[in-house]
Parts: C-alpha cells; sequence; structure tokens
C-alpha cells in the first residue's frame, strides 16, 4: 500500500509517498507552484521524477485554499479552480482527497513530539511546573507516532518548516524551551491504566480517558501561520469516537486568514488606514504573510516620512540593524499575537495554540521576545482564560504531510487502517 500526499502553497508544492498507515514520508520533493498549470500536472511531475516505478492506492493533497465538496481553489496562485475528480483522473488513481492546507496541519497536531515544538511565551499560569534534577522543565516520555524529519530545504509553504540552524531544543527553565508534561500532564496513563497502554502502534491510538480536561482529556487545538498567504485551522477531540473509546480528531477548515486587521495601537491604526485605501480592505492576511510583511514595511516607511527602499519579506527578517525593518517585524509579532488569541476564543483552543508558516521559524528568536504573548492574553474581561493557553511554534520541516496521511489513514477502510490520527497531542494542558 502506497499513497501519495501533498502540501501545496502558493509558492511551493511538497509532495511524499507514504507506504500504508503510520509510515513516514519519504522521497519528499518540492516543486515551484508557478511551473505548473495546475495540481494534476505538478503531481504528475513529482511522481514522473521520484516516483515512477511506484503503483499508487490513493492521494490526499493539502492545498492553500477553500475546499468544498471535492472543489478547491488556491487562493494565491494562478492555477484554474479544480476538483478532486480532475486531479483522480489525470493521475489515474482509484482514490483521491483534497483538503485545506491547515486542515491537514491541524490533523498532523497530535503526532507532533515534543522536539517538534518551541514554546512561545511563559509556561501557561494554571499549568504547574515538573520538578526533577534537569529543572522546571524537565520532559517526561511521551507517546506518540513516528515522524519523519525531512532533509530538503525548508520553503515557505503554508505548514510550518524547520529553519536551518535552529534548534527546537532550549535549555531548561529559560521559558523558552520545549513542550513538556509532568506526572499529572496529558501525557500521564489514564486511571486504571498501565505504563504501557502509553505505546503506540501504526499510526498510533490511544485509550486514555479523555471525558474533561486537567490531564486526563484532550482540549480543542487550533493553529495559524504566514506564508505565501495566512492559514488557520483547527483540531476538535470528539472523545470515545475512536478505537477502544479513544479519542478520534476532527479538523477544522477555515478561511480565518480573511477576517479583519486586529489593529489595537494608535501606530497599526495609520497602518490598517493605508492598508485600506490601497487594497479597499483591512484584511489580516495583507500584512500577515510575506507579501504582508514588505506591506508592513513600506507603510512604516511612509509614516515616518521614509522613502520605501524595496524589500523582500527575507530581506525584512534580516536587516535586524534597520529601524525600519525591526518595527515591521515587532509589529508584525505583535499582530499575530491578537489575531492567535482571536482564534483560541473562537476555537476555544484550550489544548493549545500552535503556530506554523514558513516566515516564523526565520525570526523565531524575535517572535519569543517580541509582544506575542502579551498580545494573545490582552482581551478584557478574558486575560486569566488565555493565560491557561499555551502557545508554540512548529519546528517539524514538514507537518501537514504526516496530516494528510493521517486523513487518508482515518478515511480509508478501517480493515485496513487503525484509527491513526486518535493519539495524543503534545503535552499542551496540564491540571
Amino acid at each position: 500500500m502506497t499513497w501519495l500526499v501533498a502540501d501545496v502553497g502558493g509558492t511551493n508544492a511538497r509532495f511524499a509517498l507514504i507506504a500504508g498507515p503510520g509510515a513516514a514520508p519519504e522521497r519528499i520533493g518540492t516543486l515551484r507552484t508557478r511551473d505548473y498549470p495546475g495540481l494534476a500536472e505538478a503531481a504528475a511531475a513529482y511522481l514522473e521524477r521520484h516516483a515512477p516505478d511506484v503503483r499508487l492506492d490513493a492521494a490526499c493533497l493539502a492545498v492553500a485554499g477553500p475546499v468544498a465538496n471535492g472543489r478547491f481553489r488556491l487562493t494565491n496562485a494562478d492555477w484554474p479552480p479544480g476538483t478532486a475528480d480532475q486531479v483522480r483522473a489525470h493521475l489515474g488513481l482509484p482514490y483521491v482527497e483534497i483538503l485545506n492546507d491547515f486542515e491537514g496541519l491541524a490533523l498532523a497536531l497530535p503526532h507532533l513530539t515534543e522536539d517538534d515544538v518551541v514554546r512561545i511565551g511563559p509556561p501557561p499560569s494554571s499549568t504547574p511546573q515538573a520538578t526533577s534534577a534537569s529543572g522546571p522543565l524537565a520532559t517526561t516520555p511521551v507517546a506518540t507516532a513516528p515522524l519523519a524529519t525531512g532533509s530538503e530545504t525548508p520553503d515557505t509553504s503554508a505548514s510550518g518548516q524547520r529553519n536551518p540552524g535552529t534548534s527546537a531544543a532550549t535549555p531548561a527553565g529559560t521559558g523558552t524551551g520545549t513542550w513538556t508534561s509532568d506526572t499529572r500532564g496529558l501525557h500521564a496513563p489514564a486511571p486504571g491504566s498501565s505504563a504501557s497502554d502509553a505505546s503506540v502502534s501504526g499510526a498510533g491510538t490511544s485509550t486514555r480517558d479523555a471525558s474533561g480536561f486537567g490531564g486526563r482529556g484532550f482540549g480543542t487545538l487550533a493553529v495559524l501561520g504566514p506564508g505565501t498567504g495566512l492559514g488557520v485551522g483547527g483540531l476538535l477531540p470528539v472523545p470515545g469516537a475512536g478505537p477502544g473509546g479513544g479519542v478520534r480528531w476532527m479538523p477544522i477548515a477555515s478561511e480565518g486568514g480573511q477576517v479583519d486587521v486586529p489593529a489595537a495601537t494608535e501606530r497599526e491604526i495609520d497602518v490598517m488606514r493605508l492598508l485600506r485605501a490601497e487594497r479597499g480592505a483591512a484584511t489580516a492576511e495583507y500584512l500577515l504573510s510575506g507579501d504582508g510583511l514588505v506591506r508592513l514595511h513600506r507603510y512604516l516607511s511612509m509614516i515616518h516620512g521614509i522613502a520605501p527602499e524595496p524589500r523582500t519579506a527575507a530581506e525584512v527578517c534580516a536587516r535586524r540593524d534597520d529601524p525600519v525593518c525591526a518595527e515591521a517585524v515587532e509589529m508584525f509579532c505583535a499582530l499575530l499575537g491578537s489575531l492567535a488569541g482571536n482564534v483560541a476564543l473562537t476555537l476555544g483552543a484550550r489544548g493549545g495554540v500552535f503556530l506554523g508558516g514558513g516566515i516564523l521559524p526565520r525570526i523565531a528568536d524575535v517572535l519569543r521576545a517580541s509582544a506575542f504573548r502579551d498580545r494573545f492574553e490582552a482581551k478584557p474581561p478574558v486575560e486569566e482564560y488565555l493565560r491557561a493557553i499555551p502557545t508554540a511554534l512548529i519546528v517539524h520541516p514538514s507537518p501537514a504531510l504526516t496530516g494528510a496521511a493521517a486523513h487518508l489513514a482515518q478515511n480509508l477502510s478501517a480493515n485496513t487502517v487503525g484509527g491513526a490520527d486518535t493519539v495524543e497531542p503534545p503535552a499542551m494542558e496540564h491540571a
């Protein structure tokens, strides 16, 4: 059994093969979206180049745009709208599904390990810290499905990408380390179970008590991230719906990147006015994306009375010594924090908010030191509610590919697949 999976953004289309439920992505290949007239042609080019000898049984392709009833449209590319049936016929496959890219990314969240995420902000106010010889952020073993680390250079598609030279691991006790759990956390065995019950089989299932929160259950998860565009998605736990009475994870697709800019300061309101005058709307994606970062730099230059210098998003991120570039990145992080807080409140994401996208790993140090977390929590009168919700940056190189595989495992024959998306999320909520 071999599946084709993909994470397709406005800039890059990343493909891989999955050798059945629970297997890691392999033969990963990245194509430039603009080099092909459509999704079917890009997928065919990947297969011709990387898998000419492989017989495929199914495909799940996650695309950066709205998907409904098998019809899809890539938002930030010139591809025409398409359908899953068209792709299936072009590739000659028996089964093809199309997902929103952040729906695929959300499905990957339960499969991330502690090394795949980095905390943004201090531990949640309601989270007791674990204590051991290694310090307050010492880890305990977790049960997760195996993941590929990938070997290619990260792209700027919608899913989270690891920045070369950036490590997910940070010294314990700094407040910016990887996610951990204590003995009362999500990864503690449920009452009446043993440590051996924490193991996973294939893509992984969990039979832990899923009722409520506080270490014996799971909370709704949210994910958002700026890349070529701005994606937003969620993952809803359905207790008792998985194999053995475990949790079944249901993805929530959205076009949350098209909401209004969450401006909070006078300077941000000035920027929003310039955006509305230029684009006719103050849409969040117009500022919280690669092109949006360029706009922020240009608008701030105008506000300061400086002739804007042409900059790419990568240049704005890299020019730490340029005051306008630095201000643009700081404002980018602050606006993202406000938006993330809005998403957390809208979805009731008490299990945690994850950040993906191709931009944030490049500025991870700035993001951690920025106003992101303060703005995330600054929502009177629900500050305490938000303080209890952790936030983390995804640094896994290809999470949406794993999510697409999890979707296939869930939706193909139950006799062949063992409930692939019912494993636990990283430890992001505690007693």
